[in-house]
C-alpha cells in the first residue's frame, strides 16, 4: 500500500490528538504511563520518558521494548496504566501484541503509526496516525505529535505549564528542520566522505538526547549502514567505555539543551582530547531562539533526529549503500 494513500490531514491529526488527551484525563484513576515500542520507534520514546521524569509530580513512567513489556506480564498494569504504543508502518509484530495484552489488562492504549488501518491501529483503543512520506509537515510526524500529547498529559495531570510552549515549538518545526538541513549539509558531507570506511562509529549522549543517539546508533548505522556501532550514554562512559578511547577511535557526542548538558560535556571534553575523530553536534546552532527557554532542552531532541539523519544520508551516498537495503529485516522469517 503506498504511503500516498495513507497520507492523514492535519485536521484529522489534530481531532485524534485531542480525542486522545481527552480519554487519557477522563481515566482519573491513571498512575503510571508505560512508553513501549521496539527499535527507532522505541528511541523516540526515550526523551519522552526524561520529560516524565522532570516534570511529573505523581505519574510513574517507564519506557520499556514492547517485547519485554509483554513477557514481563506485570501485575502492575491495569486500569491504572496508561500505555502509549509507536509502530512506524503499525505492523510490528512485538508492539501489536503488546497493545492487545495491554488492552486484556484493562490499561488505557494509545498507539501512533502513519497506517491507520494497521493491525497496531486496530489493537489499540486510540490512535493518532502521524503523516509520512512526500509532502508531510514536520509539525504532524510522530516523535512531534507524542511530545504534543505527553505536554498535554502532564499540563492536565501534573499542572506542569508546558503544552502551549511545546506546541508553538512544534509548529515551528517545518521551518526549523530546514534551516537545520541547510545548516549541516555541507559538514555533513565531508564527514559522510571521511567516515566512508569506518568500521565503527560510537554515539554518545545522555538525558532528553540519549534517544537520538541510540537510534542512529542501532537503526542508522548498524541497521541501515551495516556499521558497527554502539550508543554510550555520556554519564557512564567513565564507567567503562572511555577505556576504548584512542586518537583514531570514531565518536559522535551530541551536546544538548537540558538539564544533563553537563554530563554531555564532560564527556566531550575528555573525547575530544584523546580521539582526533569526534564529530560534536551542539544543540546550541540550532537557532532555537524562538523556541521558549523552559522547553528548548526537550525539543532539541527532535532536531537532532533531522541533523543526524542529514549525516546517515551523506554517509550512505559515500558508502554507496542506500539506507534502504537490508540483509536480514523483511527479507525472512525472523
Amino acid at each position: 500500500m503506498s504511503v500516498t494513500a495513507l497520507f492523514v490531514d492535519s485536521t484529522t491529526i489534530e481531532s485524534q490528538v485531542a480525542e486522545a488527551r481527552q480519554a487519557v484525563a477522563a481515566r482519573t484513576e491513571i498512575s503510571r504511563v508505560v512508553l513501549t515500542a521496539c527499535g527507532g520507534s522505541y528511541a523516540v520514546m526515550q526523551p519522552i520518558e526524561y520529560l516524565f521524569g522532570t516534570k511529573a509530580k505523581t505519574l510513574e513512567s517507564l519506557a520499556l521494548n514492547a517485547a519485554e513489556f509483554t513477557s514481563r506480564a506485570s501485575s502492575r498494569v491495569d486500569a491504572g496504566t496508561l500505555v502509549i504504543l509507536c509502530s512506524h508502518s503499525g505492523t510490528t509484530p512485538e508492539t501489536v501484541e503488546a497493545a492487545r495484552h495491554a488492552r486484556a489488562r484493562g490499561a488505557l492504549t494509545v498507539a501512533f503509526t502513519f497506517d491507520p488501518s494497521s493491525p497496531l491501529a486496530e489493537a489499540a483503543e486510540y490512535v493518532v496516525a502521524y503523516q509520512h512520506g512526500e509532502g508531510k509537515s514536520e509539525a504532524h510526524v510522530g516523535p512531534a505529535l507524542i511530545l504534543r500529547l505527553v505536554a498535554g498529559i502532564l499540563d492536565d495531570r501534573e499542572q506542569a505549564g508546558i503544552g502551549t510552549a511545546i506546541d508553538e515549538a512544534v509548529a515551528q518545526l517545518p521551518v526549523l528542520t530546514e534551516n537545520a538541513r541547510a545548516a549541516y549539509r555541507e559538514d555533513a558531507d565531508a564527514w559522510g566522505y571521511a567516515s566512508r570506511r569506518d568500521p565503527l562509529i560510537y554515539t554518545m549522549a545522555a538525558g532528553s538526547n540519549y534517544g537520538s543517539a541510540y537510534s542512529f546508533a542501532i537503526c542508522l548505522l548498524q541497521e541501515m549502514q551495516w556499521v558497527h556501532s554502539a550508543a554510550i550514554h555520556a554519564g557512564e562512559y567513565f564507567h567503562g567505555p572511555f577505556e576504548i578511547t584512542e586518537e583514531d577511535v570514531p565518536f559522535i557526542a551530541l551536546l544538548g539543551l537540558d538539564e544533563t548538558r553537563p554530563v554531555e560535556q564532560r564527556a566531550v571534553d575528555f573525547v575530544t582530547k584523546h580521539s582526533k575523530r569526534v564529530l560534536v553536534i551542539d544543540a546550541e546552532s540550532f537557532g532555537l531562539d524562538s523556541v521558549a527557554s523552559e522547553v528548548r532542552g526537550i525539543f532539541a531532541h527532535l532536531l537532532f533526529n533531522v541533523v543526524l539523519r542529514a549525516y546517515a544520508d551523506a554517509l550512505a551516498d559515500h558508502r554507496g549503500h542506500p539506507l534502504s537495503v537490508r540483509r536480514y529485516m523483511w527479507r525472512m522469517e525472523y
